[in-house]
Order: structure tokens, then sequence, then C-alpha cells
């Protein structure tokens, strides 16, 4: 792939981290490696949401090797939904994919992803783990149990379309005006942020496929079901599911676009 005559980068790749000092650089140079070996005309943008360890200091390492790297923080910690919303926004890529830090997934399965879009088979390209082969290490048996009640309750309670087997694996790809678009449009700040996603998505009439990844289990994740996770995804859901049927005013949560100060913090390295 290469941009065009104006200038356009192929990809923007958004990883939202939270206490990610351990992981980060990995993360960094896993994306690096993927879009140098495809030869693509790209950036990453690392948003650091508020992180109290040195998540954004370990980031910045890389300010001065690789090109295009943008690391952004704002306080305090606001959500991974508004992570990717803060990142998404200042996107410049054709395509936009966003990544979890912790290399869940390898970068090298994007080219599905990327190769649904370019052949204008959808508008946004989901990573699923629910297909056959997919899991290459499994998550313990409370969180299996936990992750088909889950599956249960969006698609009977919030009406996610059967075909949507997975919607909050973190490896998505969306066409940069479908993304922006979207995330604008956003409210929730939290781990069900997907849920709002693919609603909005439907509602607008954008087509949604899913294609299979090579998935292994991060202990280190950052939602924890049994510390009070299962009451917050039920409040989160009840929220997006009354604001979506006109129940509740939808108010935007924090402009997408904000000016430096004394909270927010835009660190933006480019080579």
């Amino acid at each position: 792939m290469h941009a065009g005559a104006d200038d356009q980068l192929d990809l923007t790749i958004v990883i939202p981290a939270f206490k990610e000092a351990a992981k980060i650089e990995r993360d960094i140079e896993a994306a690096h490696h993927f879009l140098s070996s495809r030869q693509m005309r790209a950036e990453i943008i690392v948003v650091d949401d508020g992180s109290p360890d040195d998540t954004t200091e370990r980031a910045l390492r890389y300010a001065g090797s690789i090109p295009n790297l943008r690391v952004l923080r704002y306080l305090p910690n606001r959500g991974k939904g508004h992570a990717l919303k803060y990142g998404i926004a200042r996107a410049r890529g054709r395509i936009v994919m966003f990544a979890d830090a912790g290399l869940c997934v390898p970068y090298e399965v994007a080219d599905l992803g990327l190769l649904l879009l370019e052949l204008d088979m959808c508008d946004v390209a989901h990573g699923s783990r629910r297909m056959r082969g997919s899991i290459l290490r499994a998550q313990p048996l409370l969180r299996r149990i936990g992750s088909t009640g889950f599956g249960f309750l969006i698609h009977t309670l919030m009406g996610v379309p059967g075909y949507i087997s997975d919607t909050q694996c973190g490896f998505k790809f969306y066409r940069r005006e479908v993304a922006q678009k979207l995330y604008a449009e956003l409210v929730c700040n939290g781990m069900m942020f997907d849920i709002e996603l693919v609603l909005l998505a439907l509602r607008h009439r954008y087509r949604i496929l899913e294609f299979p990844v090579l998935w292994s289990n991060d202990p280190d994740s950052r939602y924890d079901p049994i510390r009070g996770g299962a009451l917050g995804t039920l409040r989160e859901l009840f929220d997006i599911k009354t604001r979506l049927m006109g129940l509740r005013e939808r108010k935007l949560s924090q402009p997408i676009v904000e000016a430096p100060n004394a909270t927010t913090i835009a660190v933006e390295q480019r080579a």
C-alpha cells in the first residue's frame, strides 16, 4: 500500500494503554516491525490513559528511532473508551486499527482485517476469538463461564446480532471516516464501549465482518469480573441501552479534541 497524492497515510495503529509500563515497549516494537515488513506508510499512536506508572516515559524511548510514533497522555484516567476516542480523533491513516497492549493477538493477523477493507467487503472488521482454532492459550475456567454468560446477555438484552460472535476482542479495523464518526458519538468511557460502537455502527448501516485471529490470554488483563467487574459491566450496559433507546439524555462525556492544559498532556513525537 502507498499513500495518495494528498500524502495521506495508509494506516494508523492506536494502542490504548493504562499501567502498561511492562508491556508498551514490546507493543511498539511489534507494531513497528509489522509496518516495516509491509512497507506501509503508517503511524503508531500510543494513548496513555492517565497511567500512574512510567508508561509514557517508556513509550517515548522510541521517539527518535521510530518514524511517526505519537505518544499522547492526559490526566486523570478516564477509561479505555475515552483513550481510543482521543487517539482515533487524531488519526491520519486511511484505515484505523486499534490493538490492545500485551500482544494477545500477533500483528501478522492484521493482514486479514486490512484485506477485508481493501476489497471493500466491509466498513468495520472485527477480530474474533470465537472461530475454530483461534485460541492458543485459553482463559481460566471462571473467565470462560463469565464470557459465555456475557455473550448471551449482549445478544438477548442488547440486541447485538448473532453473526457478531466477539464484540470484545481488542483487534479492530475501520475506515478512518467511519472510525471518527463512530468514536465521536461514543459516550461510554469504560470497558463496554465496544458494545456501544457495534450498536452505533448498525444504526448507521455500516457493514461489519469478523475474521479469525490467533489469541492468547493475558493474565494481566485490566478487566477482572471477580473484583467488581460484573456490576460495573451491567451498569455500563444499562446506560448504553437506555441512551440508545432514547430513555436517557445522550451527553458526550468528553470533547474529542482537547487543548493541552494543567491536566492534559499531549506529547507528539515524529521523526
